[in-house]
């Protein structure tokens, strides 16, 4: 997991809830876009753990996987894309603020 180190880790929650829904939404094969979502959430939770310790990897976690679940219901009411980006946008920041800021 060396090179994950290197990779932001809002750089790979962005990937796996975009990458994740857009796996499904082409392939049509849902479990697929939950393998890219649970992959990039290793990637990222294994930089959490590394860069901000156990209260911060639980936090992070956490948000990453409440942002998948509340991304359904408000996919209802604004949309599916919009839906995965604002979720997305909030794992971003947290992670970019929490573990990528320099001096972490």
């Amino acid at each position: 997991m060396a090179a994950a180190e290197s990779v932001p880790a809002a750089v790979l929650v962005t990937g796996g809830l975009i990458g994740g829904y857009a796996t499904a939404r082409v392939t049509g094969v849902r479990p697929l876009g939950g393998a890219v979502l649970a992959a990039a959430g290793a990637a990222a939770a294994h930089s959490w753990w590394h860069r901000g310790g156990p209260a911060t990897t639980a936090a992070l976690g956490g948000l990453y996987v409440l942002g998948f679940g509340l991304s359904h219901p408000l996919a209802k009411r604004i949309g599916a894309w919009p839906s995965v980006l604002a979720v997305t946008a909030v794992n971003a920041a947290a992670n970019a603020v929490l573990v990528d800021r320099p001096g972490r």
